[in-house]
């Protein structure tokens, strides 16, 4: 399953950096098509959310040259899965570690998706998302964010979480403590789909009825109108007066 790739990211109308990071990786294996697709939305004020998120995305980037050819060989699920995880914790250790050295607080979210043959893997840490789109668009991620953990305990409505002042408050990230809890969600992908990966900068200011028309895999072909389309969608977020950074990475699984 070779892949159709884009992707765009912006600095929005206000922001005077792009802490946003993005990887897209493929490569060809005896066994089939692997790929891997990375949106960071850093945060520590100046360069330091920049910081953050590149860090994470070198070495998410590395891991993929690295180690996942041998994690491959030994053609074992949970090895990978395991590999995965222990690629974030050792991240996050090394930008927590790099903050208490300098006496300064960073962090970064990390939405990841990795496509194994016929399989994907998500990491998700904090509020970026993956999105599915095809007959239908389907959220594969869950938001870390206390405005999301009010929402499914039923203490706010969608329409009061649409608008909660509160919606950007983390319940973690990468960076800020030892503790993670990194989640880690499985799956086939679905041939002819498109994947499409977001930070909060983008989603906040789109409707899921937009997502779905626009970006629908089956009203285009190739890589330069699916660009086209997604920097249409994200010309429509800035015109809303987004005020974050927006980043927004899709991969469209072809026969």
């Amino acid at each position: 399953m070779p892949f159709q790739l884009a992707y765009h990211t912006d600095i929005g109308i206000r922001k005077k950096t792009n802490q946003d990071g993005l990887l897209l990786k493929t490569a060809k294996t005896p066994d089939g098509q692997v790929g891997l697709f990375v949106v960071c939305d850093g945060m520590g004020g100046l360069s330091h959310g920049e910081l953050a998120s590149a860090t994470v995305i070198r070495g998410m980037s590395g891991w993929f040259d690295e180690q996942l050819p041998r994690l491959l060989a030994e053609k074992k699920e949970r090895n990978i899965v395991s590999g995965l995880e222990a690629c974030i914790r050792e991240l996050n250790d090394k930008i927590l570690q790099f903050g208490e050295a300098n006496k300064i607080k960073l962090g970064t979210t990390i939405t990841a998706l990795l496509v194994i043959y016929s399989r994907y893997y998500i990491v998700q840490i904090g509020d970026s998302r993956v999105y599915s789109i095809h007959h239908q668009l389907k959220q594969l991620t869950k938001d870390q964010t206390l405005v999301a953990r009010e929402l499914e305990r039923g203490n706010l409505t969608e329409e009061q979480a649409k608008v909660d002042p509160r919606r950007n408050i983390l319940l973690q990230c990468i960076g800020a403590t030892r503790e993670l809890d990194v989640t880690i969600s499985e799956g086939y992908i679905e041939e002819g789909a498109l994947y499409m990966l977001c930070t909060d900068g983008f989603y906040h200011e789109v409707m899921e009825e937009e997502l779905l028309t626009t970006l629908n895999p089956d009203r285009f072909y190739g890589e330069e109108q699916m660009k086209d389309k997604v920097v249409e969608l994200v010309e429509l977020v800035k015109q809303r007066q987004e005020s974050d950074n927006i980043s927004v990475v899709v991969a469209k699984v072809t026969a």
